[in-house]
């Protein structure tokens, strides 16, 4: 078989949007490994079909560098595709001597190191991000001709690439008092690529929530700035606990899969929850390269809600120059109660 490198340095979000991937048709002469930040290796040994992969430290590049270097030469892969990388991993490729080494023609490292480049105007946000990690992969196998081919001639909705599977092991809710499909999980935190919710309406909404629901509130300690609101508004009540920084990885698979619902900003955990089938509403900016277009979490149960209002901006909010700053604001708790009616009254039946 062929051997193929697939290379993804990035956050959970970005992650999930490019594994599946290496489930299209023209993979499955393939033999497929991957390389993805260190800490993500859960994603994969929970993923369906289980990957094969190595984790590499962002923080550490001249040490990664040569274990990533070493691990091509050992794995020889005929191509290796990086789908979002640092400049030593383009180095690290040519170094290693890969046949044929493909990425987004874009930085400057691309026109050096990579022999193989696709130009891909993403920041237009004109396609969803896993439909650009799969023409890129296409491109890097000849299969794009015939992918655009497919995308073309089918109506509807469109070609979509596939959606991540992942399963999760069964954790005792129980020492957290809780019970399956019976709370709600509120993620109110991010790492600042995208417009979030205010603090105030993640305030408001669980007040309405506690009234008839049990709230996990989850994240780790780099959303302190919405989580310490919170905590202290409903530090003593009996109906929300808090899990910041207190569960693993694996735990934290088994408590989206538990929840009867999710409520969470354009974040890595809405995406880990719409792919373990848990109903997800998730809250986007109308920013284009923070659109849902190209970023909202890809599942059976997903419900996006923004702002309806025309966005000028590309790349960053313009602020008060913009006459519906702040949109976010715009999006009403009651929108949110709405959809979460819709979906506890559909389990209901």
């Amino acid at each position: 078989m062929k051997k193929i490198a697939l290379i993804r340095l990035d956050k959970i979000g970005d992650l999930v949007s490019t594994l599946p991937a290496d489930q299209v048709s023209f993979l499955q002469d393939y033999h497929v490994t991957w390389v993805i930040a260190k800490g993500l290796g859960f994603i994969p040994k929970n993923a369906q079909p289980l990957r094969r992969f190595i984790e590499l430290d962002k923080n550490h590049p001249k040490r990664s560098f040569w274990v990533l270097v070493n691990f091509l030469k050992q794995l020889q892969p005929d191509i290796a595709v990086s789908f979002q990388a640092p400049w030593w991993v383009s180095l690290a490729l040519w170094w290693a001597k890969v046949p044929c080494r493909a990425g987004v023609k874009s930085q400057w490292h691309s026109f050096i190191f990579l022999n193989q480049s696709l130009r891909q105007k993403r920041s237009e946000a004109r396609q969803h991000e896993a439909d650009y990690n799969t023409d890129l992969l296409a491109f890097a196998c000849s299969e794009l001709e015939k992918r655009q081919m497919n995308h073309k001639t089918t109506q509807g909705v469109g070609f979509l690439s596939p959606i991540l599977s992942l399963s999760s092991h069964q954790i005792s809710l129980a020492k957290w008092n809780l019970e399956n499909k019976k709370f709600i999980v509120v993620h109110p935190g991010m790492a600042g690529s995208a417009l979030n919710w205010p603090v105030q309406k993640y305030i408001d909404l669980i007040s309405f929530l506690v009234k008839e629901n049990k709230v996990v509130l989850t994240g780790t300690h780099s959303d302190e700035t919405w989580l310490g609101p919170l905590k202290k508004e409903y530090a003593t009540h009996s109906q929300v606990t808090c899990l910041q920084d207190q569960i693993t990885s694996t735990e934290l698979l088994g408590l989206l899969s538990a929840a009867q619902v999710v409520v969470a900003p354009s974040t890595g955990i809405a995406h880990l929850a719409a792919s373990l089938s848990t109903p997800v509403i998730s809250l986007f900016s109308p920013i284009r390269v923070q659109h849902s277009r190209r970023w909202a979490p890809r599942g059976e149960d997903v419900y996006v809600l923004s702002p309806a209002v025309t966005c000028p901006a590309t790349f960053k909010c313009v602020g008060e120059k913009c006459s519906s700053y702040f949109c976010m604001d715009r999006i009403s708790v009651d929108q949110v109660l709405q959809e979460i009616k819709k979906i506890q009254m559909e389990g209901s039946l």
